[in-house]
């Protein structure tokens, strides 16, 4: 059994693109391989009347499991915004033990659970509790994705302090350029590399594909 938590930087740094590739990365070697995203803002209805944002989809179009959308995506809500504004603004209070109970669930029908959080590792889910909380409970192996661009190495730096400091464990990182035009990007992945002790399992190029080394 592999489960890999996968967090960003920030918002819009490629988590979705990187956990869907580590889905088809585990599928392609044989493992019954499923992604799971906790809570979804920004969803839509599809054709049956779900909601569903374009995050799930992909997660779900490189599975090869067939899971219930409520254990992949057991929040979702409709308003692109914080998740814990979002659950406000619709009467509901994001519950971890409810996400918990889906992730576990997953783990019966599958060998390998991709978790893709939303936004940043200390996002707000609730009133009291935060997504790097959701990742203390879970106590699986994180994989950071670093937006290459102005500003990165403070934040991938800080990340790095916030997950070590609740004892989990980063078992990679991988520098994704999410700029054609960034002028620094050998500069800053060599800093990063010098900086953080877990391995670079990734570098993705701008329109590349991510390639993985475990």
């Amino acid at each position: 059994m592999k489960s890999y938590f996968v967090i960003g930087t920030d918002t819009n740094v490629g988590k979705t693109y990187v956990a869907s590739a580590l889905v088809k990365y585990f599928a392609a070697q044989g493992f019954k391989t499923v992604g799971m995203k906790p809570v979804a803002s920004g969803c839509e209805l599809n054709e049956k009347n779900e909601l569903i944002n374009e995050d799930v989809t992909a997660l779900i179009s490189e599975s090869n499991v067939n899971a219930d959308l409520d254990l992949v995506n057991p929040y979702r809500f409709a308003p692109a915004i914080a998740p814990h504004i979002a659950a406000e603004q619709a009467g509901i209070t994001i519950e971890l033990g409810v996400i918990k109970s889906a992730y576990e669930q997953l783990t019966d029908l599958a060998d390998v659970v991709i978790v893709e959080g939303a936004g940043g590792f200390c996002v707000p889910l609730n009133n009291t509790e935060t997504l790097a909380d959701l990742a203390s409970q879970f106590n699986i192996p994180m994989i950071l994705v670093v937006g290459m661009r102005l500003g990165c190495i403070n934040h991938a730096l800080l990340t790095v302090e916030a997950i070590q400091a609740r004892g989990l464990k980063l078992a990679g990182w991988v520098a994704n350029e999410i700029e054609p035009n960034f002028a620094m990007f050998d500069e800053n992945l060599v800093s990063l590399q010098q900086r953080i002790a877990a391995p670079c399992i990734s570098i993705v190029k701008w329109n590349d594909s991510a390639q993985f080394q475990f």
